[in-house]
């Protein structure tokens, strides 16, 4: 896993205003291997889409990753002939490859790839590009898996691409729904600091793309696509499987150990709620509050546990002392990591001594309430103990986050996100009626800004 230093922090997310005709709005990658056959049609099918549907200026990118067919002699005839297409050939395969090597050099403010066999409805193009063009997403991608999507293929994939789902659901713990669609799309910004820290350049590129995306803060935009399989697809299922599943173990390996810097990629998100400065209200409050809950709850039971253990071979007072120091020792250590955040060995002695104090004073608040069950009653049963331990306990919960937040942990509390640079402004082209020529200057374009509409399929028609 790469941890090199990323470009910097991402940017503020901003929509992209309209100016005067030039650089391409929309650069749209198709990375092929050996694809003579279908390149072709393809392409030429794109380039008509877009020409009467895509409200900007526009480019398609054929990437030849090492072909060794008539390929390359097919994108250079189409470069010639269709002025917004080019190719650019690679003597390396993989897709991840290609898809780094031209997003990486293309000016244009919005990226996107498909797979060259076009097995998404292309209708589905301008809505996935929209949001990035407006401001509200980061990324965008395809979902066959959208209960409104509408897809045709066989028993074997729908289960592999389900079960694949599923595991990185359960081990990265993702939240997008469809990681394979070959139908992305990216903000120019934020992937020239993301990309970086991608190391994959196969077919799991744009899976650990979006897992890092995520895991940085980053809105992913989901579209219902409609989609039929392509039977004389050349992937390699079993092998593509294995490398992804290497893939996830190594990406889940690198997040665990903390190696990858995506604290560094945290940005203000503009007009979210969560980032602006309130007066009065605690920053991080609710976020420590319940990472402190689910640290106490997890630590009662351990006490309780621990409690239930020592008392067969002590008395009360001394099984509440042996189970609360344990249990006090393993509950600072998660508050300090997972509700207050702070990591590395600094400090960690002097709270763990801090810690104990707090310790001592809950061993006084349980101590006493049991000193006062045993007058209260002779014999109390095994149940009655539990019970006033954990009416203390609780009383003893809420001093413990106040004394811990105010007094072992002062620092940790979350600050505003800083002031950041404003991001130069990528300027786009005034839509303009279908059929004309994208990416020539016209001096007679009106500048207006881009609303949601302008990128209405119904209106771009």
């Amino acid at each position: 896993m790469r941890t090199d230093s990323s470009p910097g922090s991402l940017p503020a997310r901003e929509h992209l205003p309209a100016a005067g005709a030039g650089t391409p709005v929309l650069d749209v990658v198709i990375p092929v291997y050996n694809e003579e056959k279908d390149l072709g049609p393809c392409v030429r099918r794109l380039h008509a889409h877009l020409t009467r549907t895509f409200p900007y200026a526009f480019r398609v990118t054929v990437a030849d990753n090492a072909s060794t067919d008539g390929t390359p002699h097919i994108a250079a005839r189409l470069a010639a002939d269709l002025p917004e297409v080019r190719s650019v050939r690679l003597e390396q395969k993989g897709r991840g490859r290609a898809l780094r090597t031209v997003w990486s050099a293309s000016e244009a403010p919005v990226l996107a790839y498909m797979d060259v066999d076009l097995s998404t409805d292309l209708n589905a193009l301008l809505p996935l590009v929209a949001p990035l063009i407006s401001g509200h997403s980061d990324l965008a991608i395809g979902s066959r898996l959208a209960r409104s999507s509408r897809v045709v293929r066989g028993a074997k994939r729908e289960f592999i691409s389900r079960s694949y789902n599923l595991i990185l659901r359960g081990s990265l713990q993702a939240r997008f729904s469809d990681a394979q669609c070959g139908f992305k799309a990216i903000r120019r910004d934020v992937a020239q600091v993301l990309l970086p820290l991608v190391e994959d350049t196969g077919w799991f590129f744009d899976t650990e793309m979006l897992v890092l995306a995520e895991r940085a803060g980053c809105r992913i935009h989901e579209v219902p696509v409609d989609w039929v399989d392509d039977p004389d697809s050349t992937v390699h299922i079993v092998r593509t499987a294995a490398d992804d599943l290497r893939g996830v173990w190594r990406v889940g390996k690198a997040l665990a150990t903390g190696s990858l810097p995506l604290d560094r990629l945290s940005r203000p998100f503009g007009d979210d709620p969560r980032d602006r400065d309130l007066t009065g209200v605690p920053q991080g409050l609710a976020r420590q509050l319940v990472g402190f809950c689910v640290v106490g709850v997890l630590s009662t039971l351990f006490y309780l546990l621990l409690y239930s253990g020592f008392r067969h071979v002590a008395g009360s007072q001394l099984a509440n002392a042996l189970a609360l120091l344990v249990s006090a020792v393993a509950n600072t250590a998660a508050n300090r990591r997972l509700t207050f955040g702070v990591r590395g060995r600094g400090g960690a002695v002097r709270h763990q001594a801090q810690g104990l104090v707090v310790f001592g004073i809950g061993l006084a608040l349980t101590s006493g309430s049991l000193a006062a069950l045993s007058a209260a009653t002779a014999d109390p049963d095994h149940s009655t103990e539990l019970a006033v331990l954990i009416a203390a306990n609780l009383a003893a919960t809420v001093l413990r986050f106040l004394l811990f937040r105010a007094w072992v942990f002062p620092d940790a509390a979350p600050e505003a996100h800083p002031q950041m640079p404003r991001v130069p402004e990528h300027r786009l082209p005034e839509p303009h009626p279908a059929g004309a020529y994208r990416g020539r200057s016209d001096a007679a374009v009106r500048r207006r800004p881009v609303h949601a509409a302008d990128t209405d399929p119904r209106d771009a028609r």
